[in-house]
């Protein structure tokens, strides 16, 4: 295992659209603030999908185990929604696979040096090099966790 690596992928699952995925989206904002009237009027039906993949040929789920990105708020048992069809930028958080160990880490371009940098300072960024086998799978676009 590499430095900084400490948070792991435990499965990965590819999309799926079903038929009907739609919820409830009420037409009044709930306030973080003091409460309010609550009105019986629903808007229309909201379907997650629209809203969290852009790309669902390119797009799977992993669940993630580990603290190194808390930061970046990716905590245990996460979900990660992840789109392959995104190009990796600076400052990208990404699934990678690190010499046949997958990691999500954002990605750091300093002086010409590529690095996998975790979201904790627990944990030591990695130097990617040469002599390495690395391939980034996709770009983390979404992270859904239990409150």
């Amino acid at each position: 295992m590499h430095p900084g690596n400490n948070l792991v992928i435990t499965k990965i699952c590819n999309f799926e659209k079903r038929k009907d995925g739609k919820l409830p989206l009420f037409i009044e904002p709930v306030f973080a603030g003091f409460p309010s009237p609550a009105d019986d009027f629903i808007d229309k039906k909201l379907d997650l999908n629209e809203h969290l993949i852009k790309h669902p040929t390119a797009t799977f789920f992993v669940r993630v185990a580990g603290d190194s990105m808390q930061k970046a708020g990716i905590h245990n048992g996460d979900i990660l929604i992840v789109d392959r069809s995104l190009e990796p930028r600076d400052n990208s958080i990404v699934i990678a696979l690190l010499d046949n160990e997958f990691t999500v880490k954002r990605i750091k371009k300093q002086k010409g040096n590529l690095y996998l940098v975790p979201e904790n300072s627990r944990f030591k960024p990695t130097r990617v090099n040469e002599d390495m086998d690395f391939e980034i799978w996709g770009v983390v676009t979404h992270a859904i966790h239990k409150t």
